[in-house]
């Protein structure tokens, strides 16, 4: 019992959004809220309630650490001035000037909150950057969690490197995303309170926080890229650890710096991570041959895909973790199809084990010639695509349930267009990467 209380103390304490300012203070991260707000407006969370393991919160929507979406905007108020009717950001420390609303008078450290989300209209409060570098390298890390890189990771892996070790990544991917969010929609936990904490980043405010996903897929892909490829391709055991270690850490660390995650929050990402991956190393291999020789496999695909999809979308009302859910299934499904299509017609085929291990190839300007433009014809090719899905599926799933086509957001906000949009989008685009683009190739001799 005693080890039981120790262990929640901890978890509350590790849990303290005071722990993510101090950690932002000492990277340089200072925030243009006034001192008298941060004190009278958002006291630190009691030892209790929601910041206890387990414990529920107020979807992050109607609350925003300690502030709603009304005190939030009154309190933006109460310190910004007015230029010609419009607010612009007060000074909130001595020596900082206001900035104009065109950006006159910015200070070359001060900065706006990173990737605004054009569906829930957040843009956050300007804060103050004194350390550019560690600024820097925190946003590198916290993309290589984020949807742009994944985009481009994984098709230049399949098309360039190695086939089976990317659909294989892709497959963990989508696994680890959809239980990440699932579990943040059952446990219930809000973003650290802001202030203290100073929102370096704004686009996955408004999900729930508990665990990290971030932390989990920057986790899941550079171990299992290491477990997948080590002995398969030749390289040093300790650089293919200390690579997806650093990996890991340095995406786990950003999250804290960006002010989206506790300690706890991050931690307990990193460890349910290396608990997922330990699960499905042992049965990847057979899902993976499954997905090539099974007649079933299709139905078997699409069937579980769009339950998991189902269950997902009926834990909780809207956010943006839905569209990231759906997607990463829909990639999946996609992903998966193709593999099966690609078996069955003979295309793709792995390299025999006789050849393992394998060896990158000598470096030429041919080769950096050619994993180039399939690169960039495959990535023009999957955009082109994704507009064109994009294009026909939201006007005809708006049409089928009554909604106005000139509202996209508040469209996309309703499960039964988000859902099937991104399913049905993202599963083209998977399938075209995995079977088509390679097809393609072939044609402008490429492959």
């Amino acid at each position: 019992m005693a080890d039981l209380t120790k262990f929640r103390a901890l978890c509350r304490y590790l849990q303290d959004p005071s722990l993510v300012a101090r950690f932002q203070t000492l990277c340089g991260i200072k925030g243009t809220f006034s001192d008298k707000v941060a004190k009278l407006e958002n006291p630190l969370p009691p030892p209790s309630g929601q910041r206890e393991v387990g414990g529920g919160a107020a979807h992050p929507r109607q609350r925003s650490g300690v502030l709603d979406q009304g005190e939030g905007e009154k309190n933006h108020h109460k310190n910004s001035l007015y230029v010609n009717g419009s607010a612009v950001s007060g000074p909130s420390e001595p020596g900082v000037p206001a900035h104009s609303p065109q950006g006159a008078g910015r200070g070359p450290d001060r900065a706006k909150p990173l990737r605004r989300n054009s569906l829930t209209g957040d843009v956050g409060q300007e804060f103050i950057i004194r350390n550019k570098l560690l600024f820097y390298l925190f946003t590198f890390g916290t993309e290589l969690g984020n949807e742009m890189f994944f985009i481009v990771f994984f098709p230049f892996l399949f098309w360039n490197v190695d086939a089976l070790v990317s659909r294989r990544l892709i497959v963990v991917w989508a696994w680890n995303l959809f239980i990440g969010q699932s579990t943040k929609d059952l446990v219930r936990w809000s973003r650290p309170a802001s202030p203290p904490v100073v929102k370096v980043e704004v686009f996955y405010n408004s999900e729930y926080s508990m665990p990290s996903t971030h932390a989990m897929t920057g986790t899941a892909i550079p171990f299992c890229l290491f477990l997948l490829t080590y002995g398969r391709w030749e390289y040093p055991f300790l650089f293919g650890l200390c690579v997806a270690l650093c990996w890991s850490v340095l995406v786990c660390v950003s999250r804290v710096y960006m002010g989206m995650h506790s300690i706890l929050e991050v931690i307990t990402g990193f460890l349910y991570s290396l608990l997922i991956l330990a699960f499905f190393q042992t049965i990847l291999d057979k899902m993976d041959g499954f997905y090539m020789t099974s007649n079933y496999a299709p139905l078997v695909i699409v069937v579980s895909h769009v339950s998991l999809g189902l269950l997902a979308f009926s834990l909780d009302s809207w956010s943006t973790s839905r569209g990231d859910t759906a997607q990463a299934l829909g990639t999946g499904v996609g992903v998966a199809l193709a593999t099966h299509v690609n078996h069955q017609l003979g295309l793709l085929a792995d390299p025999p084990l006789s050849m393992l291990p394998l060896t990158l190839p000598p470096f030429s300007t041919s080769l950096v010639w050619r994993s180039l433009s399939r690169f960039l014809v495959g990535v023009a090719a999957l955009l082109f695509t994704r507009m064109v899905m994009k294009a026909i599926t939201i006007p005809m799933l708006c049409g089928l349930f009554g909604l106005p086509l000139g509202d996209v957001r508040r469209a996309r906000q309703q499960m039964r267009v988000e859902l099937p949009y991104r399913y049905i989008v993202y599963s083209v685009v998977g399938f075209s990467c995995v079977c088509i683009v390679p097809v393609l190739f072939s044609f402008l001799n490429l492959a």
